[in-house]
């Protein structure tokens, strides 16, 4: 059994648990990294137009929403490549320049948030932790 990981769980959610080799805190940071990389490789190449791209955000939350220990999740897609619906060609494919992405990752007292954005000065769509931290447990007598 992990120690470091207590909270309350089921029994599966405790063989999980069991099979990890680090701390909560690491785990969590895991997990962030985890759920980015489904946002990006999920997503990344589908369709998108000024008509669809409010439900592929809402879709896109709602998908990361349903797994584990995920308190938290918002997206927003970059408007600026979509150009007035002409014909049935006027469309772009969405890629990780567009994703603007936080999704916040709690388990047992560790808080994970995680961001993925467009990073002009290195060109690149960089997913990374941006904020670490614990919540004070209150003592009740």
């Amino acid at each position: 059994m992990n120690p470091a990981i207590t909270i309350t769980m089921n029994d599966r959610e405790q063989r999980a648990a069991n099979m990890f080799r680090c701390s909560t805190r690491e785990r969590a940071m895991f997990e962030a990294g985890i759920k980015m990389g489904t946002v990006y490789h999920q997503f990344v190449g589908v369709p998108v137009d000024a008509t669809s791209v409010d439900v592929l955000e809402k879709s896109i939350e709602k998908g990361v929403l349903v797994q584990p220990y995920v308190q938290d999740v918002k997206v927003s897609i970059d408007r600026s490549s979509f150009k007035a619906k002409n014909d049935e060609y006027s469309y772009v494919s969405l890629t990780g320049n567009m994703l603007d992405v936080e999704i916040v990752i709690k388990i047992d007292n560790i808080r994970v948030t995680a961001k993925m954005n467009f990073n002009k000065e290195l060109n690149y769509p960089l997913m990374y932790i941006s904020d670490v931290s614990e919540d004070i447990q209150e003592t009740r007598f």
